[in-house]
């Protein structure tokens, strides 16, 4: 029987742990403190909240093979249950009265990265200017169109 040398090795404490830390940094940052105004001035909260967790992995406290579990429970699960009560919120009226320019506009982004990314791909390739598998490099793109639009890619091999 292996030992691990981690102090987080199942994934429910590092869920836990996790919600502690984005709530406080969320809490935080709504803070009057004149000290926490001027860091979060500089310092923006949602770059603490990818930054505080990966040092949980870099001092060893938690397990990188919990990690992938708890990300793959993450997105199956509370994503899409996130997004639900998210868009539960949203004002249509308030959308729709910002007028056709708007939403012309917010489908033009949309469409524009779904296309020139491929199309980038296409020019990069052609010139020899990406240094990595065309295989590995369109996975990424995908994950980066889609969290750009609002959604995800498929990032692990079938």
């Amino acid at each position: 029987m292996e030992i691990s040398t981690y102090f987080f090795n199942t994934e429910a404490p590092v869920l836990g742990v996790l919600i502690i830390i984005l709530a406080a940094i969320f809490y935080a940052e709504k803070s009057t403190n004149s000290f926490l105004v001027k860091f979060f001035k500089y310092v923006p909260g949602l770059l603490l909240c990818y930054f505080m967790p990966s040092i949980l992995n870099s001092l060893g406290l938690v397990s990188p093979d919990v990690s992938k579990n708890l990300y793959y429970v993450a997105s199956r699960y509370l994503l899409p249950a996130s997004l639900v009560l998210l868009t539960l919120s949203i004002d249509l009226k308030s959308i729709i009265n910002l007028g056709p320019k708007a939403i012309i506009m917010f489908l033009t982004g949309t469409v524009g990265i779904l296309i020139g990314g491929p199309i980038s791909l296409l020019i990069a390739s052609y010139f020899g200017l990406v240094p990595i598998n065309p295989e590995d490099l369109w996975r990424g793109l995908t994950t980066v169109a889609g969290s750009w639009i609002g959604g995800g890619g498929l990032t692990k091999r079938q």
